[in-house]
């Protein structure tokens, strides 16, 4: 994956996670002087250098910045899970705020400070208009929410500072926990539906996501702009999980299970997250979201401004993740795994 060097001090904070990891191997494989913002609880990776930050601490987070004093923030880090909007405020909105009141206070010179946000900011489409950035955002969930008020705090807090967002679409790839959940059920004999066969939905492979964040963060054009990121338009749940399959190579058992039954399932894990205090990945705001009938984008508007495209089409991109689940071991139990 060929991306563009940032020449200076590059700081990427969420660099334990999905995106982050990819993106501060990238940088760091660049040749760019690069540094992990992490949480003190979240593990090093072994690789480059890291140091450890309390979002929640501005007077902290000022002595961070006054003592890297770095060319490049990349704001990846992020909560996508919680029991209450609070818990992603907590996650999403105060974490931005913070970092850019250190900045501001302590390093005003920043050559750009780009967050990393979600189409969830947004809110779903329509089946005939895919999102485009002049779209009113009208997010439906906590998640979305946050995301959102994370993107005022860019836009309405920064006096000084040349910023981005990128809003990705659905982002997959090796070392994805999400959609890994689509692979597993293939590997084991199972094609589900929860009632979305044939709803729609953007995409974008993590490495050429990873690719659209340094293009944007170099691009002198993307100040002050929000971009899309998706490659090849939209695609079903169904053209999705017979991908999967076909590059499984498994015969499946194939379920359609009402939606009725979601709903049902998601309400008994909000009362599970009420009992035990632990966010479950079904729960009523995520039911809310596969509810809908299109959560599609077009990134025409990065493609226009810094020649952004989506290289790894649907084909080769679960290819490639599948390859990977096998070579880590990610299908324990099924007739793929060891």
């Amino acid at each position: 994956m060929a991306v563009p060097k940032l020449e200076g001090k590059v700081l990427i904070t969420g660099a334990s996670g999905f995106i982050g990891s990819r993106l501060f191997d990238a940088v760091l494989e660049s040749g760019s002087d690069v540094v992990a913002v992490r949480r003190s609880e979240s593990p090093q990776s072994g690789r480059g250098r890291s140091v450890t930050a309390d979002y929640a601490s501005i007077a902290g987070l000022e002595r961070l910045m006054a003592a890297e004093q770095p060319d490049y923030v990349l704001h990846v880090a992020g909560v996508t899970k919680g029991r209450s909007y609070e818990d992603f405020w907590q996650g999403n909105v105060m974490p931005t705020r913070n970092l850019l009141s250190a900045l501001q206070q302590a390093h005003p010179d920043l050559k750009r400070f780009v967050l990393v946000s979600s189409l969830a900011a947004y809110g779903p489409s329509s089946l005939s208009h895919p999102l485009q950035e002049s779209d009113p955002r009208r997010p439906i969930e906590h998640y979305g929410k946050s995301k959102l008020e994370a993107e005022q705090a860019v836009e309405q807090e920064t006096t000084n500072i040349p910023w981005t967002i990128v809003r990705p679409a659905g982002v997959y790839g090796p070392g994805d926990v999400d959609y890994f959940n689509l692979f597993k059920s293939a590997a084991l004999g199972w094609n589900a539906f929860f009632g979305n066969r044939h709803r729609e939905m953007s995409l974008i492979y993590v490495d050429d996501c990873v690719r659209g964040i340094l293009q944007a963060a170099h691009h002198s054009a993307c100040v002050g702009k929000g971009y899309f990121f998706e490659t090849g338009g939209s695609v079903t749940w169904e053209e999705l999980q017979d991908q999967i399959l076909r590059t499984a190579q498994r015969k499946v058992r194939t379920l359609d299970i009402p939606e009725l039954f979601v709903s049902l399932a998601a309400l008994g894990g909000e009362i599970a997250s009420y009992v035990d205090k632990k966010p479950r990945l079904l729960n009523l705001q995520k039911a809310k979201m596969g509810a809908q009938d299109a959560w599609t984008c077009t990134s025409a508007a990065a493609k226009a401004d810094f020649g952004f495209e989506g290289e790894v089409d649907l084909i080769e991109g679960v290819r490639r993740t599948h390859e990977w689940y096998v070579e880590n071991r990610w299908y324990q139990g099924s007739k793929l795994g060891p």
